[in-house]
């Protein structure tokens, strides 16, 4: 193996923060054969098909390969809840939208534990903002989304969560009611949002 290679594999893995696409490698100077020699000698291993980071690298978070292999992804429900402060209890997996025609392959594996939403295209872009997840920039809905969707969702809440998020919501100081009403009108949600929402406003 050439020192060479690996030193500029090293440095692109750390331009891309741990994980590159065999377009990032080439781009650098690197050819596919050199890929697979320093993947064969394990110097790189490969995560995915077309993705590497450094064979035995334990330092990648799971935000990192969030933003990697999942782009389309948007952070969603429990994953949501706990970022705004609407649930004290740190998910066990990372709630994930998605859209529903995403390759189901996407979805496989072992490397970070994913539960997706599957979300029709026309309200997929509703609600998209951004939030910081260890260092990472990750595409996230916005609070009047995530309420709107624990109603939508319901069933696949715990009450005690679902309780807690509204409750968390109308004690937010940047809650955007007006917001709400209009998801919610868009959902299909209103008359259910709206009444509990008052309820709780007024008690």
């Amino acid at each position: 193996m050439s020192i060479t290679k690996f030193k500029l594999a090293e440095n692109v893995l750390k331009r891309y923060s741990g994980i590159a696409k065999t377009s990032d490698f080439m781009a650098a100077g690197l050819a596919r054969p050199d890929l697979c020699q320093l993947t064969h000698n394990g110097t790189l291993e490969r995560i995915r098909h077309g993705y590497y980071k450094l064979a035995g690298d334990t330092g990648i978070s799971e935000a990192r390969y969030i933003s990697c292999l999942l782009p389309e992804g948007i952070i969603c429900m429990e994953s949501a809840l706990f970022y705004y402060g609407y649930n004290d209890y740190t998910p066990r997996v990372w709630t994930v939208a998605v859209p529903r025609a995403i390759s189901l392959r996407k979805l496989k594996g072992d490397i970070i534990p994913v539960k997706a939403y599957y979300i029709p295209k026309e309200h997929y872009g509703t609600g998209r903002t951004t939030g910081i997840f260890d260092g990472v920039k990750l595409p996230l809905y916005d609070r009047e989304r995530t309420i709107c969707d624990c109603f939508r969702y319901r069933t696949r809440l715990d009450n005690e969560i679902f309780n807690k998020a509204v409750n968390a919501y109308i004690a937010d100081d940047q809650k955007n009611l007006p917001r709400l009403s209009r998801y919610a009108r868009e959902f299909g949600l209103f008359q259910k949002v709206t009444s509990l929402i008052e309820i709780l406003l007024n008690a």
